[in-house]
């Protein structure tokens, strides 16, 4: 864990769900010069493809491609994630080291059970990183309390109508860059035959179906590619120019 500020903190349950839901949103933000922190809750080690080793390479090489700051991992189990009080400081932690504006993570109702869970471990970290009497240290140092000014969730399995869409045009290339660098789990195009077994997301109709759902929300916008989220507060808005 760092101690460098960072614009956006992005959360989740395992190494590959920033980058299928958001990769093309963090590099455009790169792009536009914020940084951006990617921490994972497990590494995905119960999956039925790759091995621990493997994934966190690919987290590796995933996060050099959109750019980002820094990636770290939290070592939850993969599949086990409980609402516990260890895991809620753990994330405190993060937030507070990282001290982001924004805060992005996996959606409250999802299909993998972990998911979900991340969710809730995020929305009360959120709340209580802000909370002065709760005391956390890194590196021996207490943590100063800290809660970002926006948190969001990304869109992954199931569908949901986002609450607004970011364009992600410039960067789609990119985004599936960085989920193609999770070759163990996903189907590339060219990348041979995997002797594992095959998976909903290792199928050529998932990253199929990722460029149709952003392809779709561009469509919407009235752009070629967008990144669906959903707010969890009321987003205001400085002025109606930001339109004009």
């Amino acid at each position: 864990m760092n101690t460098t500020h960072v614009d956006v903190l992005a959360i989740g349950a395992h190494p590959d769900d920033i980058e299928m839901s958001m990769g093309g949103t963090v590099a455009k933000l790169v792009a536009e010069g914020k940084r951006v922190a990617l921490v994972d809750c497990t590494r995905g080690e119960m999956g039925s493809r790759g091995t621990r080793e493997i994934r966190d390479a690919e987290s590796v090489a995933a996060a050099t491609i959109l750019g980002a700051s820094y990636r770290e991992n939290l070592d939850m189990p993969d599949g086990f994630i409980t609402q516990s009080d260890e895991n809620v400081e753990r994330l405190i932690r993060v937030i507070r080291a990282y001290r982001p504006r924004i805060m992005v993570f996996n959606p409250a109702f999802e299909r993998h059970p972990d998911h979900e869970q991340v969710h809730r471990l995020c929305r009360t970290a959120y709340f209580k990183s802000g909370m002065s009497k709760i005391i956390t240290h890194h590196n021996g140092i207490e943590q100063a309390p800290h809660r970002p000014a926006q948190i969001f969730t990304y869109i992954q399995s199931y569908h949901q109508e986002p609450d607004f869409a970011v364009d992600i045009s410039d960067f789609f290339d990119i985004k599936i860059a960085s989920i193609e660098a999770h070759a163990s789990q996903v189907f590339v195009q060219g990348g041979g035959q995997s002797n594992e077994p095959q998976t909903l997301i290792s199928t050529p109709g998932f990253m199929e179906m990722l460029r149709m759902r952003d392809r779709y929300l561009g469509e919407q916008t009235g752009v070629r590619f967008a990144e669906g989220f959903k707010r969890i507060s009321m987003l205001g808005i400085p002025t109606m120019s930001i339109w004009l």
